[in-house]
């Protein structure tokens, strides 16, 4: 009897020891802007790799900082992950992002970091249109080479893009255009392109999906995210970029300021920023260009390599962010949608 307590009692002590060693290496909550596969992926190998307990809500750009501004006192999330970072520059403006400057941002050129830490780049992606090569032939259209073409009469109710009061993607469009034509002449832009407007998503990715799907004929989206949905099948999807030059994203990862994991989250910032990190969307269909200068990038990007890219002013845009937005939605009357 003796000798059977005593294990009892020494197996109490190691369960004891191991659950407290596993609570010892934490537990994290990431908001998402990326792709739900690729957060999946990237959550799943970080706690594999650290142990770490981690979990993840996906959210677009303009609902993850509304949730933030939301709970700026009592902040539930330790790390932002994805998404461009216009919405990282906007959130920091009103004290939501925590600095921090990672080992491995080494690794990452300067123009794909904020030099104070508050965001660091973790892929590049650009943006421009996607159709539907069988419903463009019916309605007797060309695929769209400009944003002007938009505006043609044959794409009057044939164009879908999300609203940029919820999306980065849909935000990226909006700066793109004023930071293209000034802000008297882009917004007047803005208001004709509304007109066009079939429908107006929630999210940036939508588009693409819906015009894969043979929904709509054009949609605004990021390139890659429409090289994805001809990958899984949707076989009648063709991409072009306006020859005027368009806007681009930079996806970032921030700690978000007052997190309950702030030590989990710096962690996951610098595997974050790693080659095998950054590796990791390319094989689950995220096929941006990488920002690491040892990853190697996908095979697909190399399609949309020669776009011709504007001088997107990223600092400019997070911090027009509110009054851009506000005079958007006062030129086209219209809303973020909520489903």
């Amino acid at each position: 009897m003796k000798n059977f307590l005593k294990k009892v009692a020494l197996f109490t002590m190691i369960s004891s020891m191991a659950l407290a060693a596993s609570k010892d290496k934490g537990h994290l909550l990431i908001y998402a802007g990326l792709m739900e596969d690729y957060a999946i992926k990237s959550t799943r190998e970080f706690e594999k790799e650290t142990g770490i307990k981690t979990e993840f809500v996906r959210m677009s750009s303009g609902e993850t900082l509304a949730r933030v501004r939301a709970e700026k006192d009592n902040m539930t999330a330790s790390v932002w992950f994805g998404g461009p970072v216009d919405a990282f520059v906007a959130a920091n403006e009103e004290g939501l992002i925590e600095p921090y400057k990672s080992p491995i941002a080494d690794q990452i050129p300067s123009k794909f970091k904020d030099p104070n830490g508050v965001w660091t780049g973790i892929y590049v992606g650009y943006l421009g249109f996607v159709g539907n090569k069988e419903l463009l032939e019916e309605i007797g259209a060309e695929m769209p080479q400009s944003w002007e073409d938009l505006l043609k009469p044959e794409y009057k109710g044939e164009l879908v893009t999300a609203h940029p009061g919820s999306s980065g993607t849909a935000y990226t469009m909006l700066s793109t255009i004023i930071q293209l034509k000034g802000e008297k002449e882009g917004m007047e832009y803005m208001q004709k392109l509304n007109k066009q407007v079939r429908q107006y998503t929630k999210s940036g990715t939508a588009p693409g999906r819906m015009v894969g799907m043979g929904e709509t004929a054009v949609g605004v989206t990021f390139l890659h995210d429409a090289i994805k949905y001809r990958k899984e099948g949707y076989k009648d999807i063709i991409i072009s970029a306006p020859k005027e030059g368009t806007g681009f994203e930079i996806g970032g990862v921030a700690v978000l300021k007052n997190g309950p994991d702030q030590e989990e989250a710096r962690k996951f910032v610098d595997w974050a920023l790693s080659k095998r990190a950054q590796e990791i969307g390319q094989t689950v269909g995220s096929f941006q260009f990488l920002t690491n200068e040892n990853a190697i990038p996908p095979k697909e990007a190399q399609e949309i390599a020669n776009t011709k890219l504007i001088d997107y002013d990223f600092a400019w845009a997070g911090a027009n962010r509110r009054d851009l937005l506000e005079k958007f939605s006062n030129a086209t009357k219209t809303t973020a949608p909520k489903k």
